[in-house]
């Protein structure tokens, strides 16, 4: 993620509908998780996933390859460290939790990676992990942003399971959204995510994912996968 994309996140994601969202999904497994310990955010970018296990009681630190990434961290008071997800600069086995949004997809070895989430964890350590999935959503949109792949259920718990990891929920997300989506992407290739939106849009998307909480869609196809995990 380079310089340029890392300056949009933090500018837009306090108020964008999908940033504000995927706190709420990572808000809602803390609480599930019990007690707070200490956790990593591998690929943090400035750091807002950071600031929601900090907010929630984590001790938490930042790793991201970036260094602008880093020094952003650091200005907002996080704990950060530069590390490339398949070499975090981090002991093995102390880690209570371990959170990856939205990073496998970006990594050629995502199975290296896979593992420096078990090796960074604590035996019963739990693992929280996001990726797009299917490649039939596959456009120019994944390839301006970076992305090596987009993952089926099967690849993401195989990849998991690969790694140590004992793989305890796959579930879907952005389900109802994802007939715009196709169609955005395919008709409009390189749109741009990280532009504000109009309120009413912004709130719009925002109300139409919120409603996924309460509907029986985690099993439909959808934007992105999530998994929680735990090390064996």
């Amino acid at each position: 993620m380079d310089t340029i994309e890392i300056q949009r996140i933090v500018e837009v994601e306090h108020d964008n509908w999908w940033y504000r969202e995927r706190r709420g999904i990572l808000a809602r497994e803390l609480r599930r998780a019990g007690l707070p310990g200490l956790a990593v955010d591998i690929g943090a970018a400035g750091g807002g996933n950071t600031r929601v296990l900090r907010e929630h009681g984590w001790r938490a630190v930042a790793v991201d390859c970036s260094e602008t990434a880093v020094n952003l961290c650091l200005e907002r008071g996080i704990d950060a460290h530069r590390g490339d997800a398949c070499f975090l600069p981090l002991p093995s086995g102390e880690y209570d939790l371990a959170v990856a949004l939205n990073v496998l997809e970006h990594v050629e070895d995502d199975r290296a990676a896979a593992g420096e989430i078990a090796r960074v964890l604590r035996p019963g350590g739990s693992a929280l992990v996001a990726v797009p999935c299917d490649m039939r959503l596959w456009s120019a949109h994944d390839v301006a942003l970076g992305r090596v792949r987009r993952y089926s259920r099967s690849a993401l718990t195989g990849l998991l399971e690969e790694a140590g990891l004992f793989v305890e929920q796959v579930w879907s997300w952005n389900v109802l959204i994802r007939p715009l989506v196709r169609w955005r992407r395919h008709r409009a290739p390189h749109c741009e995510d990280m532009a504000r939106l109009h309120p009413f849009m912004n709130e719009t998307l925002r109300l139409v994912t919120a409603l996924e909480r309460h509907l029986p869609v985690k099993s439909w196809p959808g934007v992105t996968l999530f998994a929680r995990a735990s090390r064996l």
